[in-house]
This record gives structure tokens, sequence and C-alpha cells, in this order.
């Protein structure tokens, strides 16, 4: 056997997940390579670059962020793994986030990292519901949602048991739903559990160069542990033998051997490389997801304090409810969506983004997308661009008369479900992957393994406990 093809673990994929079972296994003298189609790490949480600007992607902000000195976080968890010091990451909180249902944003409630605040607005707006909504609270503390056993129950049908006005239960999925669900209408509740922990328990933070710092941090973790890693080269196919995977095939066709694999890029797109005599229609499959999204990126000539809009992190929107969490007919979904703005995070004097930026991300539809001309995706992409720039308004402070968004944007860009296929690999462009989770990571050969997204674990945070998790439990402790 060549020994410069043969691995003790090869990890599929170079997204946060991939990149921390990496880091992991390495710390352990396991000797590892993680293969990357595309040129860049990150994943769905990376980023690109447009005449010199730099633009996230994925990455609004960090959840589960704590204050110092908390013990027994996801965050603290992660951090000791993968033998990172907390001010490696950087992270400043967010000044403050709302939940905004109506025409207008009417209705609110505002969140920030002190839960006390989202308790009081909901307090304030549905005082008949605080009751059952501190009952609810106290059940989700009390829920182990990081099991592997945890069963799974409807999120909805749980919280009905505590909630009894269907507009409040709205407005707690919807910030939920766009952050992590990968199921129509409703999720798990153990899913339900982690991102309420994860954004409303402990909250949101970000670097002030964004995606980049995290990006950097796990390369260098990952390079001082002994780390391989091959860019621009891909997994075409597992050879399968004997209920094992004894080779991966690269895009080039050279053949790579490895004791164990561990691959990042989603349960269906896994199986596609060691079965690839089964048809798995991308977007009809019940085991491809359905939720794809658009998101515009608008570069602004100012900062969004000096128009009136500093005081918003994040704004989870729906212009009617009941809130509709689900695949449209339409190419997107103008009902609902998520602004964010980078700007507005609580960075240190002369940090942050020295531009202005809204970016929001909308429900969008996979078909109507995948198969048009080049001229008419194109012209799309700019039609959408200006109908989703003139929603995001009805949901910040009102411009001064005569103001628009477009007359304070000096460059902005679309991405599409498109885009998310060819950059990640995630068939019909399904951010949050398949409605069909396996927390265990096992797959049908003994020695191939999921992590990520489709092992379940949600969020960045997440995804990074999720390779950790992995690593450890059918590699490390096998050892």
């Amino acid at each position: 056997m060549n020994s410069k093809t043969h691995y003790d673990v090869a990890v599929i994929g170079a997204g946060m997940s991939g990149l921390a079972a990496g880091i992991r296994l390495a710390h352990f003298g396991k000797r590892v390579c993680i293969f990357e189609r595309h040129n860049a790490v990150g994943g769905l949480n990376g980023f690109y670059s447009i005449a010199g600007r730099k633009y996230d992607v994925g990455l609004h902000a960090m959840t589960n962020y704590v204050a110092p000195g908390v013990k027994g976080t996801p965050l603290g968890k992660l951090l000791r793994q993968l033998r990172i010091d907390r001010d490696e990451f950087q992270l400043c909180e967010q000044k403050g986030s709302r939940v905004a249902f109506g025409e207008r944003g009417e209705i609110s409630l505002r969140f920030t990292n002190d839960f006390a605040v989202f308790e009081a607005a909901v307090a304030d707006r549905f005082p008949r519901q605080i009751d059952g909504f501190r009952r609810l609270v106290e059940r989700i503390k009390s829920y182990d949602g990081v099991s592997l056993e945890a069963p799974i129950e409807s999120a909805r049908a749980v919280v009905r048991e505590h909630l009894s006005d269907g507009l409040l239960e709205d407005m707690i999925f919807c910030p939920m739903m766009y952050y992590g669900s990968p199921q129509e209408r409703d999720m798990a509740f153990r899913d339900f559990v982690v991102l309420f922990r994860s954004i409303f328990l402990e909250g949101f933070a970000r670097p002030p160069e964004g995606v980049r710092v995290i990006l950097r941090v796990l390369l260098e973790k990952y390079r001082a542990a002994g780390g391989e890693r091959r860019m621009k080269c891909g997994v075409r196919s597992i050879v399968e033998q004997g209920g094992r995977a004894t080779a991966l095939i690269l895009d080039s066709g050279e053949e790579i051997t490895a004791d164990h694999i561990v691959s990042s890029i989603g349960y269906v797109e896994t199986e596609a490389l060691y079965r690839p005599k089964i048809e798995l229609p991308r977007s009809t499959s019940a085991e491809v997801g359905r939720l794809s999204f658009v998101e515009t990126v608008n570069v602004l000539n100012r900062l969004p304090s000096e128009v009136g809009w500093g005081d918003d992190t994040i704004v989870f929107f729906s212009a009617y409810s009941p809130f509709l969490y689900e695949r449209p007919a339409d190419p997107v979904d103008l009902r609902s969506g998520v602004l964010c703005l980078p700007n507005n995070f609580v960075y240190p004097a002369g940090a942050g983004p020295s531009e202005g930026m809204l970016r929001c991300t909308c429900l969008a539809n996979y078909e109507r997308w995948a198969h048009l001309p080049e001229a008419e995706y194109q012209a799309q992409k700019q039609h959408w661009l200006e109908a989703i720039s003139e929603v995001a308004q009805h949901f910040l402070p009102p411009l001064s008369a005569g103001t628009t968004l477009r007359d304070l944007t000096v460059a902005r860009d679309v991405f599409t479900p498109r885009t998310i296929e060819k950059f990640t690999g995630h068939f019909a462009g399904c951010v949050y992957g398949s409605p069909k989770k396996n927390r265990q990571g096992t797959t049908g050969l003994s020695n191939l393994y999921l992590c990520g997204t489709d092992q379940g674990y949600l969020g960045i945070v997440g995804a990074m406990l999720s390779g950790i998790s992995m690593a450890n439990l059918h590699v490390l402790q096998k050892s």
C-alpha cells in the first residue's frame, strides 16, 4: 500500500463540521486529510469576494453565545474540545433583535442576549400567555436536547400544551425555523429545544470580520495539529466491499484509502457516492429536503445607524399570521424572511464592517430556479433582488422622505437555490439538508459516518460539535 495515499481518517467536506472533526482527530495523532471540491473552506458558512469586497455566506450571527465564565454550555464544550481560547473567536454581542409580524411589523417582540428582555416582551404583548410561556421555558431548560437518544415528538404539539395563542406560537417558531429547521411547518421538539436555547436563552454574537475569523481559527488549529487538506479535490465516489468503504475515488480519478471516512456533505449526498446506480431525484425524494432560500446583500453608502437603522441586529419577519414555513409556489416567498444588519453588534471602537450592509433572506422554490436558461436566470435574480429590497424596508424604521434602500446602495448581490447547490453540493439547494436526521451518524457502511447538517446538531456551534461528537464516538472511542 502506498502510504502517501492512505489515511487513518478521510473527511469529506471542509465546512464547519468537517474542520472540527479534522481538528479533533488530529489532536489525537490520527493521520487525517480533508477533501474539499471547491477552492474555499466553510461550505454553508463561507465567504466570497466581488470587486474587493468580502461577503459572508450563511453566517448572520453565531448562536449559543454566553458571557465568559458561564459553565456547561455548547460554546464552552466546543472551545474546550478544539483547544480554542475564547478570545480567538473575537465574539461581539448583538445590540438586539426582533420578531416582527404584520404588514409593517407592527406586532413586535424584542430580544437580546439577556433572556429577561424577551420574557418581558412576551408578558407585555401577551399577558394572558405569560404563565404558560414560563412553564414552556422550564420544560425547555430541563430537556436533554443533545442526547443521541432523544425521542422525536412534534414541537407544535408540545408548545400548544403551554400556549393557546397562535400568533405567539408563530412568533416563537419563526426564528427557529429560519435558523435551522429542514422540516416544513413543524419541527422535532428536541430541535426546538436546541434552537430556543441557542437563540433566546443564550444569544447572538459575531466577530468584527465575520465568518472569516472563525474559519481562520479553525484552519490554524487544524494545521497546527498536523492535519492535511486538499482543496479543489472532490470525492466522486466511494468504493464499497463487504459492507465497508474500501476507497475514495477523487474527481481526478485518483484513489485514496482510509480506515475511517467522515462525511459532512449530507445523508443523501453521501449515499449517492456509494450507491451510484440508485436514482435519487434531487427534488422529489422524501429524503431530500424541500426548503431553500434566496438571499440579497445590499452594501450601503452610510452606516445603518446614520439612517435610523442602528438598533436592530436581526429581524425575523412575517407579513401575515399564520406564519407559513414551507416551500413556496413562487420562486421566492416575500411574506416572511430574515433581515440582518452586520454593523449592529457591540464591536470595540474602530472595529466592525467599514461599510453599511443589509442582508435579507427569504424562502425559495428550487424547481423554479434550477432549470432556467442563463439569461432568464440572471433576469430573475435582478427582479427578486428589487422585490426583496422593497419588502425589507417595511420591517425597518422608515427612511427620510423620498429616500429608498436603492438610493443608499452602492453594491449588491443575490444568491439563489442554484447557487447553494453549486457551491455546497446540497441537493435541491437545501441549506438544512434532509428532514431525515441520523443522530448516531451511521450509514450503510460500517466505517463511513455522517457529521454536520444531516447528523442533526443545529447552528454553527452545533455543526462543529457534530464533527467533534462523531469523531469521538466512531473513531477515537474505538481506537
